[in-house]
């Protein structure tokens, strides 16, 4: 239900308050630049892992670079467009961030989002997720909202956008809390990605099988930010995106995989890589890749028995 707390309100530490201020602010323009249409659809280059990055995603990602070097509070920074650790002229933070997760489907105008991961220091290496301060995503789809988890607090919590036309008296700021997402159960949804991988990876294909035999309703897009979104918002079901030798993994873990997962046990669901918790694994180097399962304990429980760690 809504309960009309801000994001202001909710954020107690100043420092933390500051840097997740920015990031709402470079979501509110990258929000307007996607309502801008497909001029900037257009190829602009290719990122650090060799992947063709559209004009938007080059503009999404100096965005969001600016609007936290303007914060003062973050020492560091590293994106999926550009992965190698950097200084950002504040003291206090690191952020790791995806800026524009789903590129491959705004042109068919589904939601795509925003992932962040913030932690304490001036550097990612060498730590896990459960050290981490704060991560959360952006949708933008008819609403524009952010999903944020804190180390400091209870479950994931939800808050949207309010317009700057808005005239409801009861806003007191412009992102407003929406939601608290406290479970995830088990339920017939799911939401299985590289598919292709079942050619060679045996355990994913009975999975697949299992959950077809047994009527899962399939919810899948392809943006993983909207495909894990779902599992909060409906409070059930399991996403996933294993390997195999003819499908590596390619979701990566600093920009995509820990940050979701961080809200997804907040929210009292688990993670997994097929072995353990993707909380549990330290960041070695910013460009590691992994196979993910998130959802419901049940879920992954089943991920991890029948897919498991051969390709990780």
């Amino acid at each position: 239900m809504e309960d009309h707390q801000t994001l202001e309100s909710f954020l107690s530490e100043e420092s933390l308050k500051r840097c997740i201020q920015a990031l709402t602010e470079a979501a509110e323009e990258i929000s307007s630049l996607l309502r801008k249409g497909a001029g900037l659809l257009g190829l602009s280059s290719v990122n650090t892992f060799g992947d063709q990055q559209l004009q938007i995603d080059v503009l999404a990602d100096q965005v969001i670079e600016k609007a936290l070097q303007k914060s003062g509070v973050v020492e560091s920074i590293c994106s999926e467009e550009r992965s190698k650790e950097r200084p950002c002229g504040g003291t206090g933070f690191a952020v790791a961030y995806d800026p524009l997760d789903g590129s491959s489907i705004i042109d068919t105008n589904f939601a795509v989002g925003t992932i962040f991961g913030i932690l304490k220091g001036g550097s990612f290496i060498g730590h896990r997720g459960r050290e981490w301060t704060a991560a959360g995503c952006f949708v933008y789809g008819p609403r524009t909202e952010l999903t944020l988890a804190v180390a400091d607090e209870e479950y994931a919590h939800q808050f949207i956008c309010i317009p700057q036309d808005s005239k409801d008296a009861t806003v007191l700021g412009r992102w407003k809390r929406n939601r608290v997402f406290k479970t995830i159960e088990s339920g017939k949804l799911f939401a299985p990605g590289n598919l292709r991988s079942t050619v060679d990876n045996s355990g994913y294909q009975k999975l697949v099988n299992y959950w077809m035999s047994n009527k899962y309703q399939l919810r899948y897009t392809g943006g993983m930010v909207p495909d894990v979104n779902q599992l909060l918002i409906k409070g059930k079901g399991v996403f996933c995106n294993p390997a195999s030798i003819s499908s590596p993994a390619k979701l990566r873990l600093l920009f995509e995989c820990i940050p979701l997962a961080f809200l997804i046990e907040k929210a009292g669901g688990r993670s997994s890589n097929g072995n353990i918790s993707l909380l549990d694994i330290p960041v070695n180097e910013t460009e590691e890749r992994c196979q993910v399962c998130y959802g419901a304990k049940e879920e992954v429980e089943r991920f991890d028995a029948m897919v498991g760690q051969m390709f990780i």
